[in-house]
C-alpha cells in the first residue's frame, strides 16, 4: 500500500480516536496504520519529565531554537513510517505548523521509555526505523530492567554505535548528558538501583 493511503487511513483513525474516552496513538508500523490506546505509568511519564527537563535546559546552548517535547509523531514518507516516540528533539517552530506529524529531517532525537507490557518494539522495529529516518541519536530507557542503551551514527537501518548504561550513570547523549540518579524502576520501592 502506498503511503500516501497509509497517511489517509491513519488520518480516519486519528479522527475516529478523538471520540473515543482515554488517550490513543496512530502510528504507521511495517504492517500499515496501527490504532493504540496509551496507558503509560507514572513512573513511565515520570521518566519522559526528567530526560525532556533535563535536555530543555542544555538546548539553548547547543542548539539554540531547538526543544525536548512528549507527543509530537514524526514521519518519513519514502520509508512509509509515522512513529509516536515518547519524547523528540525538534525545533520549537514546527510544533506551531499545520499537520499530524513532524518530518524526521527536523528532529534530532528521540526518546523511547520501555513500557511494562513491551512487546520490544523499542528494541526491534524502531531500532531498524529510526536509523533509517536519519535520527542522529536515540536513547532507549528500560525501567523495567534499570538499563539505559543510547544509539549513534545512523547507516542505512542500524545505528554504528550502542553504549549501555545503568540507572544512577551520568549518561552521554550526543552533546548532552542525562543524569539517571532520580530515574525509578517499574514494581522498585525508592530509586532505580534498588
Amino acid at each position: 500500500m502506498e503511503y500516501a493511503k497509509m497517511r489517509a487511513i491513519a488520518g480516519e483513525l486519528g479522527a475516529y480516536a478523538e471520540q473515543l474516552e482515554g488517550a490513543w496513538s496512530v502510528e504507521i508500523g511495517p504492517s500499515g496504520p496501527i490504532l493504540a490506546m496509551m496507558c503509560p505509568s507514572k513512573r513511565h511519564e515520570g521518566t519522559v519529565r526528567r530526560i525532556r527537563n533535563q535536555l530543555d535546559a542544555q538546548l539553548p546552548a547547543t542548539h539554540p531554537g531547538y526543544i525536548c517535547e512528549n507527543g509530537p509523531e514524526i514521519e518519513h514518507p519514502a520509508l512509509a513510517r509515522m512513529r509516536r516516540p515518547d519524547a523528540v528533539v525538534s525545533p520549537e517552530d514546527v510544533l506551531d505548523e499545520e499537520g499530524l506529524a513532524v518530518d524526521t529531517a527536523h528532529v534530532l532525537a528521540v526518546i523511547e521509555i520501555v513500557s511494562p507490557s513491551s512487546r520490544g518494539i523499542d528494541y526491534s522495529e524502531k531500532l531498524t526505523e529510526y536509523p533509517a529516518m536519519g535520527i542522529a541519536h536515540y536513547m532507549i530507557v528500560d525501567p523495567r530492567t534499570g538499563t539505559i542503551e543510547v544509539h549513534s551514527g545512523p547507516c542505512k537501518d542500524h545505528y554504528g554505535s550502542k553504549e549501555p548504561y545503568i540507572y544512577g550513570d551520568s549518561v552521554p547523549f550526543g552533546p548532552w548528558t542525562v543524569e539517571t540518579s532520580a530515574f525509578r524502576r517499574y514494581g522498585k520501592a525508592g530509586n532505580g538501583t534498588g
